[in-house]
This record gives structure tokens, sequence and C-alpha cells, in this order.
């Protein structure tokens, strides 16, 4: 009895709050439409924005983007943090991403796109998101209207505000270097198709694949002073920072190779890659339409890297381009009016790098931003270069590749054969001061044989018909010399 009398009275009160909340939701659904209709809608957005603002002040969580890129660089948190959260995957989190390189044994884990991780440094709780957005461009051309935006989003309580910048932070970057130092696989990497394109679109401008080359300086057949001069060159340069910033100089050096061409100058870039265990970035420039693009090239290779522009020579033909100029506009006019009446479309804007982009990018401005950075060049003809090109600053130390000398055979002997000395070592060695042979030609004739000795017969032969090759050269050349002087006289 008492507690129908108690349901008695809480009815009346129930009816009543339903009655209230129905009112209530009513006249929300009333205000909103009148405020929809009557009210601009900047004077809305300004209205609930400074409502969201006055939540937000009695918050405890701060929010830090950090967005991939830094203006035109990579942002260094945004690839620190990478790495470092692809080791704090658990068994809660729903989804990331693995990955197995060429060449390697060991799956990586990293974060995926618009996934939560949490981390705990200290005792404090820190929230991670890594979000993807796709937001449209700026750009006229109708297949990049799509634009990726990518970024972490961390999250935490503002009394630990201090403790993020000060500690975290560094904590983070110091683990991510340790880390990619541990698993670093060599890479070499090439453009990235239409790179500009993909860089505006938030691509990379890089493609890479594993670089597994083998070359190392033991392996390498070159002159045992040759080598250690370089090993000690690269020394020095990597270990002096504190130097180059005191004399004000950007940390980079620049080498020139130059030789005929099997004398090993690809070779040589590899056990320089691979004693430094530096990537190495392989430049086209004749797939480069500009001087911008080819800073923004510059700018989207990291530190501690090797740039190689290979046959330098052939790459760009920099002499009187302005005397070209008017000739390549009007083959290009032709093509273009032929290809609108024959519906073909005009063939690739040609390369308008010069020079001058090629110094700036060298040595210029541009050059400084990065450190411990080596540019290598090659060629099969010094003399084709110019002579502003190969300048101390541009091009610091030129390393001539030389044909096979005794001293290089004696490498090949041991990487092919096995052997360092044989019998027929001084024959061969007298050969190669009398005749030009390349590196590459003794190892090819190195591999016919898997028994020392026959191998080294035959490059005996070899080298004895290179010779006479040599001397009936020389010789129909000097009756050349010789029939031109009868005839002017």
């Amino acid at each position: 009895m008492v507690s129908n009398m108690f349901s008695d009275l809480n009815m009346p009160s129930a009816k009543t709050l339903v009655s209230t909340v129905a009112s209530v939701a009513a006249s929300a659904i009333v205000v909103r439409s009148i405020v929809r209709d009557l009210v601009p809608y900047e004077l809305q957005q300004y209205v609930f924005s400074s409502f969201r603002n006055i939540f937000k002040t009695f918050s405890s969580e701060i929010v830090v983007i950090i967005e991939k890129y830094d203006g035109l660089v990579h942002n260094q948190i945004y690839r620190a943090a990478g790495i470092y959260l692809g080791t704090k995957i658990s068994p809660s989190t729903q989804m990331f991403k693995v990955s197995m390189p060429k060449k390697e044994t060991k799956i990586k884990t990293s974060m995926a796109s618009n996934q939560e991780i949490i981390d705990n440094f200290n005792g404090v709780q820190f929230k991670w998101r890594k979000i993807t957005r796709q937001v449209e461009s700026s750009t006229s051309q109708p297949s990049s209207s799509q634009t990726e935006i990518r970024f972490f989003r961390l999250s935490f309580r503002k009394k630990h505000k201090a403790m993020v910048f000060d500690s975290y932070f560094p904590f983070i970057l110091k683990e991510s270097k340790k880390l990619k130092q541990e698993r670093k696989t060599l890479k070499i990497r090439t453009l990235n198709g239409d790179s500009m394109r993909s860089y505006s679109r938030g691509g990379s401008l890089w493609k890479s694949i594993t670089f597994d080359h083998p070359a190392n300086f033991d392996t390498l057949a070159m002159d045992t002073e040759m080598k250690r001069m370089i090993m000690d060159d690269l020394e020095r340069f990597v270990r002096r920072k504190e130097l180059y910033r005191k004399v004000g100089k950007a940390w980079k050096r620049g080498y020139l190779l130059y030789g005929p061409p099997g004398t090993g100058k690809s070779s040589l870039i590899a056990a320089m890659a691979n004693y430094l265990n530096f990537d190495i970035y392989d430049l086209e420039l004749t797939a480069i339409h500009s001087n911008s693009d080819l800073r923004k090239l510059l700018i989207g290779s990291p530190n501690q890297s090797i740039l190689v522009v290979e046959d330098i020579d052939c790459s760009l033909e920099f002499e009187d381009r302005k005397a070209k100029e008017p000739a390549l506009k009007s083959i290009q006019s032709s093509q273009e009016s032929q290809a609108q009446t024959v519906n073909i479309v005009p063939q690739q804007k040609l390369s308008q790098v010069t020079l001058s982009g090629l110094f700036n990018f060298i040595d210029g401005l541009w050059s400084s931003c990065g450190d411990q950075r080596i540019i290598i060049f090659t060629t099969n003809h010094k003399d084709r270069i110019d002579p502003t090109l190969l300048r101390p600053g541009r091009m610091d130390l030129h390393i001539h590749m030389s044909y096979c000398t005794p001293c290089a055979f004696k490498t090949l002997a041991m990487n092919y054969l096995g052997i360092t000395e044989h019998s027929f070592f001084p024959e061969i060695n007298d050969l190669l001061e009398k005749t030009m042979v390349s590196p590459a030609e003794i190892g090819e004739q190195l591999l016919k044989n898997e028994e020392p000795e026959a191998a080294l017969q035959g490059l005996i032969e070899f080298l004895q018909r290179k010779k006479r090759e040599s001397e009936e050269m020389e010789a129909r050349k000097l009756e050349g010399e010789r029939d031109m002087g009868k005839s002017e006289v």
C-alpha cells in the first residue's frame, strides 16, 4: 500500500518531466529553424565558435598537430614519430601495416592511417592518431584535383606540455635515430615518374629499391694508394661538421670520377655508399624540366646521402643554349602544328635546366639546405665538361679511373680466382704495362675458366691479341700521317 502510494505520487511528476522535455525539444527545433533562416551564416559560425572556445578553456587536454612537411622540407618529428610508433603496436591495436623489403629477414610494423595508439612515457599517457585526408588541390590540372594531407595528432593533459617538448620529443628523435640505424637497409632511389606532380599531391619525389651491391674497397680493382686516399677523404668529410660550420661552408663534398668505360666508376660509387652507409639518389638531369624542379629534388633528398649525376657531359648540352633556343622553338611550333592536323600529341617539353641552375644546385644558396651530402659526377670525357664546373666547391676531388694496372689486376685475381701469386703474374703485369685494357675486360676473361692456370693462360692470350691490335693501329696511324706529309709536299 505504501509503495502504491509513492508510485501514485511519482506518476504525475514523470509525466510532467516527459512533457517538459518534449516542449524544450520542440522549442529548440523552432529556434534552430528561425536562426537558420534569419541569422546570417557568418554570425552563426561566430557564435558557435565562441561557445566552443569557452568550453575549450575548461578542457584539461591539449592537442599537437605534427604535419609531414614543414614548408618544402620533411618534418623530422613526423619521420621520427613514424619510426618510433611502429614499435608500439600492441595486441589491442585494431589495424597496423606490415612490410618486409626484399633481402631482409625481419618484418617491419608501422601505424596505419586513421588509427590510434596509446604510448606511456615516464608514467604519462599520450594518445597518437595518424590522419590522412584528401583535400581539394589548388592546381588547375584535372588529374591533380585531390591532394593527400598526412599528419599525426598527439593529445595529452595540459600540465605535461613542458615534458612533451623538453623530454618526450627529444626521446622520440633519439630512439628513432637508433632504430633507423639498427635496421637500415641501403636504398637506391630514382625520380618518381612525374615527380613534381606527385610532390604537389602529397606524394614522394623519389621511388626506391633495396641497394644490395656487393662492391667494397677491399674488392675494388684500383691502386691501393688511391683507395686509401679516397677512404681517408670520406672519413675526414663525415667527421668535420664543426669545421665546415666554422669556416662558413655547406657540409657537402663533390667528386668527379672520370676515365674510359669499364674502369669501375659505378663500382666505386657503390663502394662509397657501402662504406658510409649512405643511400644513393640517381639524378637524371634530362628528366628534370626546370631549375626550380632541380631545387625541389635537392631539398627532397635527406642528409647522409649520395647524389649521383652520371655522364655529366652527355646529360645536358649547356653550351650555346641561348643560340639554340630560337631553333628549338621553331621545331616545337612545327611539331605542334603537325600534331593539330593529324591529331598527334606534341613531344614532351625539353629540359630547361641551365648551367647557372646547376651551379646553384651544387654550391649556391640552395646547396646549404641539408648536411653531410656527397655529390658524385661521372664522365668518360673530362675535357668536354665546362671548366667552371671543375673548380673546387663544385667538384672538389677529381679521381681518374685508369685502365687496369698490375696492382688492380692482383685484386681481380684474388676476387675471381682466389689467388695472390702465380708464375704467370710477371708476364701479365708486363703486358698490362703495354696495353690499355679496362678492369671490366680483365674480369670477363677471368670468368671464362674456374681453373686459375687455364684462366690466366687465356688472359695472356687475350692481352697479346690486344697488344698486336694496338701496334697495328699505331702503325696505320703513322703510315697515314706520312702519306699526308707526302701529299702536302
